[in-house]
């Protein structure tokens, strides 16, 4: 098979999809006969073939596809002027803040923002397939983990999340804001690197996470001291206080004076 033919094949099956098609899906065209650099390379081929056409040749995510250029889409919405409901600001920027600080819970997300994250809008963001939960925080209550898919970065345009412009100036944040919203439009956007001036987002919606700041410990409260008791004084036996009696001292017997108890005398009567 010629270069020419196996670029034929590459471009209608490209053109027919409506999906991406990655490397390894185009090889299935050749009965694996191509190698993926050789695939590849024919690619890039059709990319300058395109580069004055009204379509272009792009690697997202997700695969190849072709796409409208952005500066024809105004003409093409002419076709069909009913565009679907436009995000709020609010969600944009929830969008914002989990692209680039993927994984994160909505508590992350809140205090970013500052303000209470409505559950819808994380509800829409899932039903776009633009986010999605990877998993759960392993802390108190188990929170949702959420990041982007690979429907976010086919959007976009881009291939992986190392092409996110940095975020530098207030001007930037709101070109990014634009662009997400352009591509909620069309579902087709590139996202800008330099944005004209615009009421920006606040630039604390794309700044890091600040650590969240332990809560203080609670000073335990002083336990009250009990009051002395007096000190006990020692039992002493009660002794009742018998009554002073005075007893009168006899006075002595003078010589003269006899004893009138008879005398007892031991012996034998006679």
């Amino acid at each position: 098979m010629n270069t020419a033919d196996a670029k034929r094949i590459l471009e209608t099956a490209l053109i027919c999809s409506t999906q991406p098609l990655p490397v390894r899906e185009l090889r299935v065209l050749f009965d694996d006969e191509l190698g993926a650099d050789t695939i590849k390379s024919l690619l890039f081929e059709l990319q300058e073939d395109w580069s004055q056409r009204g379509l272009e040749l792009v690697s997202v995510a997700s695969g190849w596809r072709f796409q409208s250029r952005p500066e024809l889409r105004d003409h093409l919405d002419r076709l069909h002027p009913e565009k679907p409901p436009r995000y709020t600001r609010a969600a944009l920027e929830t969008l914002a803040i989990i692209a680039y600080r993927q994984p994160v819970t909505r508590g992350d997300m809140e205090d970013i923002r500052g303000v209470t994250i409505n559950s819808q809008i994380l509800k829409q963001l899932e039903d776009r397939n633009w986010v999605e939960v990877i998993g759960h925080r392993e802390t108190v209550g188990r929170p949702a983990l959420y990041a982007t898919t690979r429907q976010f970065l086919d959007d976009l345009g881009l291939e992986s999340l190392d092409q996110l412009p940095v975020i530098e100036t207030p001007a930037q944040q709101a070109g990014l804001v634009d662009a997400l919203a352009d591509a909620a439009d069309h579902g087709q956007a590139g996202l800008p690197i330099e944005a004209p001036a615009a009421e920006g987002v606040p630039e604390a919606a794309f700044e890091a996470a600040p650590e969240p700041t332990p809560a203080p410990e609670p000073t335990p409260e002083a336990e009250p001291t009990p009051e002395a008791e007096p000190a006990a004084t020692p039992d002493i036996p009660f002794e009742p206080e018998l009554p002073t009696t005075t007893v009168a001292s006899e006075p002595d017997a003078g010589p003269d004076e006899e004893d009138d108890t008879p005398a007892v005398r031991s012996g034998t009567r006679s």
